[in-house]
Formats: structure tokens, sequence, C-alpha cells
């Protein structure tokens, strides 16, 4: 891994006062469930050491939340992390904090320019790579639990422009490929709803008018699969006979899941995610070594043992 080190002449001005002073949190969109449990983590990390964060909600807008980075630069925060907009629109954030000399932590979101990172900046998240695979492997198992040797699946996507929708889709083609699946699994479609609840029920409603028979829905996140859910169970579709998946393990995912309703998910430790952030933050400010990409374990979640996974979140 690489290490990632604050010039030293510049942590030497960043005292622990200093640190306490502000650091500045630019959050994609408050009104999503997964990224409300980030944020929650953030700042519960924060008042546990006494440290202050101004948090921004960016609305899904670049250009706002850009302008959230700008700001924070020129009022003179210690650090800033950022839960991107766009995962193709980091390196002007990046190219901004690395200019003014401020430490910045990506979060949940991979930057598409990770690799390429000033070594004042870093990323914390959740392996996108395990997400759709444990997810993936896990449908078709269960798929085949349930006699199928074929199965049918609709795929719903996140945003498009969105690193974890890409990788988590790309997950899904992968297990396919590799023959890690326990059944010959079909795709029938495969559409973006944007993360959005809404937005998937009213794609599956769409998919369900086509009339064509089906075995399953793999979702990018919980929010799609619900969605998805609700559209089914409208339909007067007995849950029992389908099986559906998403990611994150969100409380809402986990009570859809002891009702029998949702089969998979994989639970995205969202307030790790958050607090590790502002461990990197701090520490970075502080002219302290990390490492440039933390990743915080994906794990599976069943019936089985969604019990174990209630109060995690």
């Amino acid at each position: 891994m690489k290490k990632t080190l604050l010039a030293a002449g510049f942590g030497a001005l960043m005292t622990t006062t200093a640190m306490a002073d502000g650091i500045g949190v630019s959050m994609a969109l408050f009104d999503d469930n997964f990224l409300t449990v980030l944020r929650n983590g953030i700042q519960a990390d924060a008042d546990a050491k006494g440290l202050s964060v101004q948090i921004e909600d960016a609305q899904n807008d670049v250009a706002k939340q850009l302008d959230q980075i700008n700001n924070f630069i020129a009022s003179g925060v210690s650090a800033i992390i950022v839960n991107p907009v766009d995962t193709s629109a980091t390196q002007a954030m990046s190219d901004a904090a690395a200019a003014a000399g401020v430490p910045l932590v990506y979060v949940d979101r991979q930057p598409i320019n990770v690799d390429t990172m000033p070594d004042n900046q870093a990323f914390v998240a959740s392996n996108e790579v395990d997400s759709g695979t444990l997810e993936t492997i896990e449908v078709c198992a269960q798929l085949k639990a349930a006699g199928k040797d074929k199965a049918n699946v609709y795929v719903m996507m996140g945003e498009l422009s969105n690193q974890a929708a890409v990788q988590r889709t790309a997950d899904i083609h992968d297990v396919m490929a590799a023959g890690k699946c326990a059944v010959e699994l079909t795709i029938i479609d495969e559409q973006t709803a944007n993360w959005s609840r809404d937005q998937a029920q009213t794609l599956m409603t769409n998919w369900l008018s086509a009339g064509t028979a089906f075995d399953g829905v793999i979702a990018n996140n919980d929010e799609m699969a619900i969605g998805a859910i609700q559209a089914m169970k409208a339909a007067g579709i007995d849950m029992a006979t389908v099986v559906v998946g998403g990611v994150d393990a969100t409380q809402d995912a986990l009570a859809a899941m002891q009702a029998g309703d949702l089969d998979v998910t994989v639970f995205q430790n969202a307030a790790g995610q958050g607090s590790g952030a502002l461990d990197a933050a701090t520490k970075l400010a502080a002219g302290e070594a990390v490492e440039q990409k933390v990743y915080i374990p994906f794990e599976l979640v069943t019936a089985a043992n969604v019990a174990d996974y209630a109060s995690k979140n």
C-alpha cells in the first residue's frame, strides 16, 4: 500500500486545536438511507473525539459540491472529507485541495483518480469487487436451492456515473463468466434506477407489464431492491417465488428481509467508513502517515444471520 504523508512543514502548523476548529464534509446527498448512516457515523465519531465538523449536502449536484470544497478551502478548514456526487468528476476536487495544501479524504465512492491522488489525499470505502460478487453468488445459491437449474433475472443499476454502480454490475457479469453461479443465469434486462426506491418501483412495474417470466432481481443497492419488491407486491406476486438481492444492509432492508421479502443483502459498514474517513482526515491534518486506500470489509447477510446486523446500522 502506498503511504501518504502530509508535508512536515504544513503538518507542523496543524495542532490539535487547529484540527478541532473544523473539518469540512461534503456529502453527495442527505436524502439517502445509507449515506445518512455514513454521515451520522462521521458526526458521532467527531463528537466523541471533540472535533468540529461542518457537514453539507451537495444535493446530487457536481457544481454545488465543487463550490462547497472551494468554500471549505477558503474558510481555512484543516481537512476535507468528500462523498462524491460523480466519481468521474473528482480530479477537479483533488486539484483544488492540492493547490491549497489541504488534506482531502474521499469516502464510500471511489474517485476516478484514486491511483494518482496527491500524497495528502486518501480513499476510505469498501471494495466494490466484493459487494456484487457476494450478492450474486448468494442469489445463485438461493435459486439453486429453490430447485432451479436455469434462472432469468433483472438487474437494477445505480447511477451510471458512479463507480460503485459500474463495479457492482460488472461483478454480476464476472460471476457468470467465471462459472461461479450455481445455476445457468440469464439477464433479461438491466437498467438504471439511480439508487432510488421510487425509480426502481417504476422500472419494475414497467418490466412486469411486459409479462416476461423471471426468477429474481439483482439490485446494486437495497433501496432499489425495496422499490422492486413494492412493485412486485403491488402486482400480487408471491415474494416466496422470487429471489431478490441488494447491497448495504440498511435498516429498511433488514426489516424487508425479516418480513420474508428481501433474500440477500451485503452489509457495508457505513458508520465504519465514516469514522475511518474522519480518522484519516485528522491524521493527515496532523502530518501523520495513513494508508492511501483503506477498505472496510463487506459482509453477506441472509435470513440465517439477519438478526446479527439489526443493531449495526
